[in-house]
């Protein structure tokens, strides 16, 4: 039986799928003061989100990350299906970065020190799509 991950994969889909994972775990249990915070940054950039509760969006968005961290570290997850969730996943994130106020250096894509640690986040949009179109180029033996 052949696993739909390649072995080259494996590393990168433990470093971000233990990331991920860990990230959902820790919102778990966010108190309503974070939820509030966490809320109000992504509803600032989304605006469709200004209507759901800051407790139900943290926990939507810790059970999605746990499920995505979960899908990157189980092998038998096909690596284009988990690619194309990080690329998705980080892509918000990027978005996130792009469109709120302060983050970034006026007129350029260069992050303040408020926005550095949100435009690292990039670095997920570049391994979910190593994973998708990781084996496009098919078996080039034959």
């Amino acid at each position: 039986m052949r696993l739909p991950t390649r072995i080259s994969d494996i590393p990168l889909r433990l470093a971000t799928g233990a990331f991920i994972l860990n990230s959902g775990l820790s919102k778990r249990g966010a108190d309503e003061e974070t939820a509030r915070g966490m809320h109000g940054m992504a509803a600032g950039t989304y605006p469709f989100l200004k209507d759901v509760d800051p407790t139900t969006f943290v926990k939507a968005l810790s059970a999605g990350e746990i499920a995505l961290g979960t899908a990157l570290l189980v092998p038998l997850v096909p690596s284009r299906l988990a690619g194309a969730g990080l690329a998705a996943f980080g892509a918000g994130l990027v978005g996130l970065y792009l469109r709120t106020p302060g983050l970034r250096r006026p007129g350029t894509l260069l992050p303040t020190q408020e926005g550095t640690p949100i435009a690292k986040d990039s670095w997920l949009v570049g391994a979910g799509l190593a994973l998708l179109i990781g084996d496009c180029g098919g078996d080039r033996r034959r």
